[in-house]
């Protein structure tokens, strides 16, 4: 099979990563630290595993862009992503976890900023029921959730939605 792009000679002395391979390489006991630099992994290592790392990650970019113009689209999506790594069950899994970590977390960040508001509309009904004016800035001003949040949240099911449609209830 050939390569799908000539490899292009990057700029010498270009490095992407090189604080974060000095640390990796410390995390995981650089056996033969560089005599003039205690504790630091030889500049070369340092160096060749930033190469590697950055080439990895064009290829994988380059590779992911293949599959989405494969399926007629110009943006990368990261199910392209997780298609590219399809062959390689251990990188398929971190990513899995991370976008199943990234959601939970935004998950965790809605339900946060949901008792939030519940109490900042908590302060303005005591405040009301005292006669005091709410506090300036703790209500929130701006465009509302519109039809589609509202339908989200009641307690519609999709049965009764589609009875409604069959019925021509409304």
């Amino acid at each position: 099979m050939t390569e799908p792009r000539a490899r292009a000679a990057r700029h010498k002395g270009q490095m992407n990563f090189a604080a974060d391979m000095r640390l990796l390489l410390m995390a995981y006991g650089d056996p033969n630290p560089h005599p003039s630099f205690p504790a630091e992994p030889l500049p070369e290592t340092v160096r060749v595993l930033d190469e590697i790392v950055t080439d990895f990650i064009l290829e994988m970019c380059h590779t992911a862009a293949a599959y989405a113009s494969y399926a007629r689209r110009q943006k990368i999506k990261v199910d392209d992503f997780r298609f590219a790594l399809r062959r390689d069950p251990n990188k398929l899994g971190r990513v899995q976890e991370l976008l199943r970590m990234e959601r939970e977390l935004k998950e965790a960040r809605k339900v946060f900023d949901q008792n939030d508001d519940k109490l900042t509309s908590l302060k303005d009904t005591v405040a009301g029921q005292e006669g005091e004016q709410p506090e300036e800035g703790s209500k929130k001003t701006g465009k509302g959730k519109g039809k589609r949040a509202a339908r989200r949240g009641s307690d519609a099911t999709e049965d009764t939605a589609t009875k409604k449609r069959k019925t021509g209830a409304t």
